[in-house]
């Protein structure tokens, strides 16, 4: 079996050699005779495999020993009610509007407290970051949202925003374990792990413990504390197991490549073959400010939506698959996860040169 080329922006492409080893495991787990997806979150082999999990990734990210890794079920939209819930101390948020998911976490936080939108990219369609260097931050703010890298629109945060002292709460799902990041700069870091991480269910919070606390606004159920992971290890109830396991094995794929500094270098040469050839086309142009573009997410287009759909029908038949765009952008977007090989954006980028040079006029 042939496997196509997958520039989907989420659920998205997997290392090979993770899955192939997963395939390996499916039926017998290191000699147990059982799949790790029949295992019990309270045997001492799986509490194994989570502890794994958990200090592969505080090596890859340096995270801090005081800071505490979550994993979460559920994926944005429940951090999104999460972060105001468990931090909301005089119910005031304050939310940088960069693209679709940070204004669905404001408008999720406005059912609990003020939210307050304090920069927005919205006038250009989102296609750059504001200015943050000297934002309105409400002086009551509990803290300040940002999302980090944003997946729809193509666009990131080379320079984090001046928050004038408040904790910083980012949403890192589309750029996890893509290149080095200073966790000490955040209160909470969160990503769904379905786009560069692992399967779809799973979310990952690493949050500083003293924004863990117990004091959450009322009414906020059991299993949308911060706390109830923390004390727990996260295993107050059943966790999604075998998503934990498959991000485990993620991990050390990344440690075997040789960490975070290396994706980060990859990730930037496979960025540049395709913008480069965005640069110099006639026919494609990339919609995101060149100032602010994501390693990760590379949204294009032509100016004709049948030139668009056609080469989305074409490439679909060659084997690049999942580069429609979002429906508020159009045309295409190619997601170059860290599991993209370097091989796979040089072809779609060969297969671009051949369909420009039959539909340039």
């Amino acid at each position: 079996m042939t496997r196509v080329y997958n520039f989907s922006a989420g659920p998205a492409v997997m290392p090979e050699e993770v899955l192939r080893e997963a395939a390996a495991e499916m039926m017998d787990y290191q000699g147990t005779g059982m799949s790790v997806m029949e295992m019990s979150h309270r045997s001492a082999m799986y509490q194994k495999i989570i502890d794994e999990a958990e200090q592969d990734l505080r090596d890859l990210m340096n995270i801090p020993d005081n800071y505490k890794v979550l994993f979460i079920q559920g994926g944005g939209h429940v951090q999104f009610a999460m972060v105001p819930m468990n931090l909301f101390v005089n119910k005031v948020g304050d939310y940088i509007l960069t693209g679709q998911w940070a204004t669905k976490a404001w408008k999720e936080a406005q059912l609990y407290g003020t939210a307050n939108a304090i920069a927005s990219s919205k006038d250009k369609g989102f296609s750059y970051i504001p200015d943050c260097s000297d934002l309105p931050v409400d002086e009551n703010a509990d803290y300040v949202y940002i999302c980090l890298n944003n997946t729809i629109y193509g666009t990131v945060y080379h320079e984090l925003p001046d928050t004038k002292g408040k904790d910083l709460v980012a949403d890192i799902s589309s750029c996890f374990l893509s290149e080095p990041i200073d966790v000490s700069k955040f209160g909470i870091l969160w990503g769904g792990v379905q786009k560069n991480v692992g399967p779809a269910g799973l979310a990952i919070a690493i949050v500083r413990e003293d924004l863990i606390r117990k004091d959450v606004l009322p009414g906020t159920p059991t299993m949308l504390r911060y706390s109830t992971y923390a004390e727990s290890g996260s295993l107050y109830n059943t966790p999604p197991t075998y998503n934990i396991y498959i991000c485990g094995k993620v991990f050390k794929w990344l440690k075997k490549q040789g960490g975070l500094e290396a994706m980060k270098k990859r990730n930037e040469e496979k960025a540049a073959i395709l913008y480069d050839f965005l640069d110099s086309s006639s026919l494609f142009h990339g919609t995101a400010a060149k100032k602010d573009r994501s390693l990760m997410n590379v949204p294009f287009v032509t100016d004709d939506e049948e030139l668009n759909a056609l080469f989305l029908r074409e490439a679909q038949a060659a084997g690049f698959v999942n580069l429609k765009g979002h429906r508020t952008v159009g045309g295409m977007r190619a997601s170059l996860y860290n599991a993209m090989p370097k091989e796979g954006v040089e072809k779609l980028v060969a297969f671009m040169k051949e369909f420009e040079a039959k539909h340039s006029q």
